[in-house]
């Protein structure tokens, strides 16, 4: 027996009675439905720096394919087509992790719409989205010393203080740090800017040493009260870190010559470091080492077991002891 719903009816009746009016709807409806809009409309929904990551997917997309976009449907971006973007984003994105963060858009937008029973279509049913394996981002534990050591010039020292106290608060993200207000009890408590997720790191008394020597106005550091944003300050950070190492002056107007340390460094590295340390060189449970980086399972279980604080707590202290002192 078939079931009849009263919208069905309802629509029904609207569409005899006034079928221009009803044709109209139905055209305006299936417009909202396009991939294209569910694609900016889902991008909408999100955080405005996640907003700008989709973003950035979809242009790749109008470079693709042009104003043909705007009219696709989602069963005409089928694996033949997702194919053949991710081979037109090659040309010049090699990287295929940096090209997967594109396909993985799509991916959710797909997956959203089929939630809201807009399409039924999954061109990745059969289509894997696989990681390249990139070479590790990491200081040893005798490079981070020597890094932390080094006679800097006074405005790369600032740099040096700010990657240190990234590490001590167990490769905090640039943008948390930077929108950190106060410390609480012993504590900072924030939510992550990349996962929303609650966060809770111990200060310790060698961090809010480097915490009070760069101690801000309105902020818990000063790098808003210098710079204009986080990205900004990041970007210049990035950069003085690749330069840091011997200075020398050549010629009659002493230009200065770098010879880095770590050409490559950003902080980037910092959170791998103290993973890659807290896991090689001290054993630390990788359980232990995922939630220390907010990385925890997600799963129903974590909502109704806090993982034990105390072991992350522990963990920073022991790799910060041997980073530091000397001391396993």
């Amino acid at each position: 027996m078939q079931c009849i719903f009263a919208d069905d009816i309802k629509n029904e009746i609207e569409r005899k009675l006034n079928p221009e009016k009803a044709e109209k709807n139905a055209q305006v409806q299936q417009r909202k439905n396009l991939f294209a809009t569910r694609f900016n409309a889902f991008a909408e929904s999100k955080s405005k720096s996640t907003c700008g990551v989709y973003m950035q997917t979809y242009r790749r997309m109008q470079a693709f394919a042009g104003k043909k976009l705007n009219s696709l449907k989602f069963e005409d971006v089928n694996k033949d087509w997702i194919i053949a973007f991710d081979k037109f984003m090659a040309e010049t994105a090699p990287s295929q992790n940096s090209r997967n963060i594109h396909l993985r858009n799509i991916r959710a937008v797909f997956n959203d719409a089929i939630d809201r029973g807009i399409t039924t279509s999954y061109p990745f049913r059969h289509l894997s989205i696989k990681p390249v394996a990139t070479p590790k981002r990491n200081l040893k534990v005798d490079e981070l010393r020597t890094l932390f050591d080094f006679p800097a010039e006074k405005h790369a020292r600032y740099y040096i203080d700010i990657f240190k106290l990234m590490f001590m608060l167990i490769g905090i993200n640039m943008v948390d740090l930077c929108r950190l207000k106060e410390i609480e009890g012993d504590r900072i408590i924030f939510n992550r800017a990349k996962t929303h997720r609650l966060y809770s790191i111990k200060v310790e008394p060698e961090a809010l040493e480097i915490i009070e020597r760069h101690k801000g106005k309105d902020w818990l550091i000063d790098v808003l009260d210098r710079y204009s944003n986080h990205n900004d300050f990041t970007r210049r950070m990035d950069k003085a870190l690749k330069k840091i190492g011997p200075v020398k002056r050549v010629g009659r107007g002493g230009k200065k010559v770098y010879s880095p340390l770590f050409p490559k460094l950003s902080t980037y590295w910092v959170r791998h470091s103290w993973a890659t340390i807290a896991s090689t060189d001290l054993d630390i449970p990788k359980d232990t080492i995922a939630h220390a980086l907010g990385h925890g399972n997600n799963t129903v279980t974590d909502i109704y077991i806090e993982f034990d604080q105390r072991k992350v707590d522990e963990a920073n202290r022991r790799v910060l002891d041997w980073v530091l002192y000397g001391k396993r």
